[in-house]
């Protein structure tokens, strides 16, 4: 049985710790997976807007003057968490999932898909964005359940502040 099926309190102070440090990494890369899902969506939006609105912006730029906003909203955007240091996710499982499904869509050249292509990849862009974000609020559920977990201990004297810095 691993830690993630066990309950909380059923752990020792160290898995504890360790399954909570391992979650909250997690969470980032899944994080991290989502949001460039979601500026990838945007992207796609962007080309079906102008595809209706009659603006042509493969040739006017548009999307591409998009990308620094829509890249810098989704990748640094969202609640405010306590900074932990950066990695680079590029070659988590789902990254590389995400980068297979747009080569495989065709996405590096959004303006030569046709309207059905198009609709192809945004319909997967949405599937698996929506699967990420469960599989995120998963993870965010059981790193809650450790974090309380942690602070009762703590606050019920069964782990101290020494131990922790001892560690």
């Amino acid at each position: 049985m691993s830690t993630t099926d066990l309950d909380p309190a059923d752990l020792a102070l160290p898995e504890l710790r360790a399954e909570r440090a391992r979650l909250q990494t997690l969470d980032d890369a899944v994080s991290y997976v989502r949001r460039l899902a979601q500026a990838r969506l945007d992207l796609a939006a962007a080309e079906r807007t102008s595809r209706t609105t009659g603006n042509d912006v493969a040739s006017s730029g548009d999307v591409t003057g998009e990308l620094p906003r829509l890249l810098g909203s989704h990748l640094t955007g969202g609640a405010a968490r306590p900074p932990r240091p950066a990695e680079d996710f590029s070659d988590h499982p789902l990254a590389l999932e995400l980068d297979e499904l747009c080569s495989d869509a065709g996405s590096a050249d959004l303006p030569t898909l046709t309207d059905e292509q198009l609709a192809a990849y945004v319909t997967a862009l949405t599937d698996f964005e929506t699967r990420v974000s469960v599989q995120r609020k998963q993870v965010f559920e059981r790193l809650d359940a450790l974090s309380a977990e942690l602070v009762r201990r703590y606050r019920d004297g069964e782990a101290s502040v020494d131990g922790l810095l001892a560690d």
